[in-house]
């Protein structure tokens, strides 16, 4: 543990970082000298690992079902699939072979980064430092905005594609310039106003995300140094992180469904032709 609080707190908040900057390649510490770029390893290990464990696992699933008496798994499988799509129908007013197969893999992906936030602070950090000598490692993709941000800008390039498919370049054009106020002269303030709509979209999607799980794995943390540090002893610091992890879970599955909602509602928008 670190020498104090503050310390313990922004060690804890740390990305593992590579860094390209004038000065060479660094690994393994926060990257303070300017550069042209910087990754953080954490965050893309686990990201990309939860979607290829998603990837794998509906696959698996798919493969194995049966019409008969369904497992366990499949049986989970299917309520997670009969949720979203119910959910795209009661959202999405339209035809697109896309948005179901989107929703479903934003929900379930999503979910399953946010879950990461269950398992103790000092778990895996302690167990990679041990192994690799890292000093740094976060294990929740989502308390990185970098990952958020990535997720939104995603799903706003969808969007724009969507619109364009179905209103083409030249109408896409039209809702930029002459909407709200279908007249010439208000074409500027036409464009300014429908930019900064567009693209706040993405900055609500990615800032709600990555401000909700960032708060509760920095509660996470601050339990993790009332426990060991002699604050609350013995079984009492288990029960508090016990107590706030079942609260959270609400945050996990309610975040999920919130980016996945979202995702649907702005392509139902991009998808209707006036």
């Amino acid at each position: 543990m670190a020498a104090t609080p503050k310390e313990y707190i922004q060690h804890h908040l740390t990305n593992l970082q590579v860094c390209a900057t004038d000065s060479g390649i660094g690994w393994n510490y926060a990257c303070k000298e300017a550069g042209f770029w910087t990754w953080h390893v954490d965050s893309l290990l686990f990201s990309v690992g939860l979607g290829v464990l998603f990837l794998w696992l509906f696959r698996s699933v798919a493969k194995k079902a049966t019409t008969g008496v369904p497992g366990k798994l499949q049986c989970f499988v299917e309520m997670v699939v009969e949720f979203v799509d119910a959910s795209v129908k009661d959202a999405f007013h339209g035809r697109n072979k896309l948005i179901a197969p989107l929703a479903l893999t934003i929900f379930v992906w999503v979910f399953l980064m946010n879950l990461m936030d269950l398992i103790p602070v000092d778990f895996i950090p302690e167990l990679i430092m041990r192994t690799t000598g890292a000093d740094y490692f976060k294990i929740v993709p989502t308390t990185d905005l970098n990952i958020t941000a990535g997720l939104a800008i995603g799903v706003l390039l969808i969007v724009i594609f969507t619109s364009i498919q179905v209103k083409g370049v030249k109408g896409f054009a039209k809702e930029l310039t002459l909407h709200p106020f279908n007249h010439p002269v208000m074409i500027p303030f036409n464009f300014v106003l429908e930019t900064v709509t567009l693209l706040a979209k993405p900055v609500s999607l990615s800032l709600r995300l990555f401000g909700n799980l960032y708060a509760g794995e920095l509660i996470f943390v601050l339990i993790a140094i009332v426990y060991t540090g002699g604050v609350v002893v013995g079984s009492m610091g288990v029960l508090l992180h016990v107590l706030w992890a079942i609260f959270h879970i609400l945050v996990i599955v309610l975040q999920a469904f919130i980016f996945m909602m979202l995702t649907i509602v702005y392509l139902s928008m991009a998808s209707e032709d006036h």
